[in-house]
């Protein structure tokens, strides 16, 4: 036996290794899976060269053992296992990687291509430290006559002697610590946990991952009463469905691989499987959900695809993969060409991972947009579910994701026939119209109420209903759509009459100009003036704004916590001046004056949608005149 210490640059590195470098504890199954993986994959590649290795691919495996009573976990692999040289060179030297020098010795190597050596760092070995106060590892070399031990229980050093091992590859044993307040180490010796975590984890690996495995079965004997029944099971799927052929693929296969892996117990909307190549090669395996997630719209709520290097999970949610407008799609990415920090946790740069992003963002994109051309109710279904998530992003970031989200945006509108893209609204505009019209509301059938939308129709234009908060913001972000401006039909600058209609309302007005400032002065500064209106049809009264401020705006501001309080449209009373109230006001003395404004104000603000500022006064006054 041949006691060995570590440098004390390698002790430091252990130390920090064991402490600092992994977030999760349980990541120490997943590096040694990944090693036993490289491992295997090594012997496979000398077999396509070399006639002794008398192992077919179908032969190799990885094995879980576990031994409550001892404490010991073990993993065994018939891989090319290592000389005591290397086993001192690999494990007695932190940091140095054994599979990455294979994969530097064979860069050139066309036999070699199909390998996919996962483990680059030499790093991963020394995860078992943060779960086991000792470590064995047996190993033989393919070849070799001899197998050797090496023993370490951390920071202290190792040991290496010769021992007994009959065939080639490697015998890692974990004898697993105590649990205390903190951590319960006693998990890593159960069943269910070992299966969870090779499937979280390594469910990709190419070579299958077997355990015994014991189930309650009902006894064939006794009735009503249960045996144990031990089996060898493989505990991973080997071949991701997204590394498969799409002809291979059965919707049902896609929809059974959705539900399980992402909870959801509904077919997803819409499945989106590609394989990109270019300046950044990766697998995609993406959908959109039926229904938003339970926590959707809730701070919990993390978006993100799971991101795999070499069927090996990395990230459970990587948020840079998605757009917050793309926050609802599920997924995952499988890429070779990602530069991974030592940990394999987290990502070293993100440069691929933008390129991959941008290409992610594109590929949905031109789905949506197959789906809205040739599947327009399933795009309307869709729309409907997650259709906010768009508006939002046309006006998050200051617009800039505008241009390349504006055209799968669609609002029900006065024609009645249900939702309208900008695109089709400006296509059967009239030649007469110069902008695109919108009003907005709590519901399309409130909006239909406006008095204003009867002056717009009788012009034989059509009106984009709003019903969502976000909606007005959005399109002022996006201020023009085909060279054609937006216009609130609710605002006080919107006017659609002739010349003629235009001098006579102007006339009224300025005949009427005492009456006026007197009904303004009775309101004081609820609002901003008060003037007679040929626009608004059979309806006797409105509000309307004028300046930046809307009337859906100044609601919505005001509702968001710390912040926007206090916001004002500045409104404009608007008299219907062929409506018999405009002759009535105009015989009222100053006290019936005030009473009538008092209510037509109140009127218009119910109408709005807007809270009344004086409920008591509103009624009592009506009370009176009845």
């Amino acid at each position: 036996m041949r006691k060995k210490q570590f440098k004390a640059e390698s002790k430091k590195l252990l130390d920090m290794m064991i402490n600092s470098i992994y977030t999760h504890k349980e990541i120490f199954l997943r590096e040694l899976i990944s090693n036993a993986s490289d491992a295997i994959d090594k012997l496979y590649f000398r077999s396509l060269t070399d006639d002794s290795v008398k192992l077919a691919r179908d032969d190799f495996k990885i094995t879980i053992d576990i031994d409550k009573d001892n404490r010991t976990l073990t993993l065994t692999d018939n891989g090319i296992g290592m000389t005591a040289e290397e086993l001192e060179n690999n494990l007695g030297t932190i940091a140095k990687s054994g599979s990455l020098n294979f994969k530097k010795e064979n860069a050139d190597n066309e036999n070699a291509q199909d390998i996919s050596v996962i483990g680059q760092f030499g790093v991963g070995f020394y995860s078992s430290f943060m779960v086991a106060d000792k470590v064995e590892v047996v190993s033989k070399a393919f070849g070799e006559s001899t197998a050797n031990k090496w023993t370490s229980t951390g920071a202290d050093g190792y040991t290496i002697e010769e021992c007994e091992k009959e065939d080639a590859g490697t015998v890692i044993t974990l004898y697993i610590k105590e649990d205390n307040e903190n951590e319960s180490y006693s998990d890593f010796l159960e069943q269910y946990r070992i299966d969870e975590l090779v499937k979280k984890y390594s469910d990709y690996i190419r070579y299958p991952i077997q355990m015994e495995m014991s189930h309650q079965v009902p006894d064939p004997d006794k009735e009503g009463e249960y045996i144990t029944e031990i089996a060898v099971e493989t505990l991973n799927s080997m071949v991701p469905l997204w590394r498969k052929s799409k002809s291979e693929i059965k919707p049902e296969d896609y929809n059974s691989f959705y539900k399980e892996k992402f909870m959801d117990y509904t077919d997803p909307q819409l499945v989106i499987h590609s394989k990109t190549e270019g300046q950044a090669t990766f697998d995609a395996l993406m959908f959109i959900p039926e229904n938003p997630p339970y926590d959707f719209y809730s701070k919990e709520y993390e978006k993100g695809l799971q991101l795999y290097s070499n069927g090996v999970l990395i990230m459970d949610k990587c948020s840079d993969l998605l757009p917050d407008y793309f926050s609802f799609v599920k997924g995952l990415v499988d890429s070779a060409d990602l530069s991974l920090n030592i940990s394999r946790e987290m990502l070293q740069h993100d440069h691929q991972l933008k390129i991959i992003a941008k290409a992610i963002d594109k590929k949905l994109k031109n789905e949506l947009k197959k789906m809205l051309n040739n599947d327009r109710e399933k795009y309307n279904k869709f729309f409907k579910t997650f259709g906010l998530q768009l508006k939002y992003g046309v006006y998050a970031n200051y617009g800039m994701e505008k241009d390349g989200l504006k055209d799968f945006l669609m609002f029900e509108t006065s024609n009645g026939d249900g939702y309208a893209t900008l695109k089709e609204y400006v296509g059967r505009m009239a030649e007469s119209q110069e902008s695109i019209y919108y009003a907005c509301g709590e519901s399309a059938e409130k909006i239909a109420l406006l008095p204003q939308l009867d002056a717009v129709k009788e012009k034989g234009y059509e009106v984009l209903y709003f019903t969502d908060e976000v909606d007005e913001f959005a399109i002022q972000m996006l201020m023009e759509y085909d060279g054609k401006h937006f216009a609130n039909i609710c605002k006080d600058d919107l006017d659609l009459s002739t010349d003629a209609e235009k001098e006579a309302i102007n006339k009224k007005n300025e005949d009427a100009k005492d009456l006026l400032e007197r009904m303004k002065e009775a309101l004081g500064d609820k609002v901003s003036s008060v003037k007679f209106s040929n626009k608004l049809g059979s309806h006797p009264v409105s509000l309307s704004a004028e300046g930046y401020v809307s009337l859906e705006m100044e609601k919505v501001l005001n509702q968001m916590p710390n912040g926007g309080q206090g916001v004002k449209a500045q409104l404009v009373l608007e008299i219907n001046s062929n409506h018999p109230v405009a002759e009535k006001l105009e015989k009222a003395d100053d006290e019936q004056l005030k009473k009538y404004v008092t209510l037509l104000y109140s009127s218009a603000r119910l109408i709005a949608g807007l809270d009344l500022d004086n409920p008591t006064e509103f009624s009592d006054i009506l009370a009176d005149m009845m």
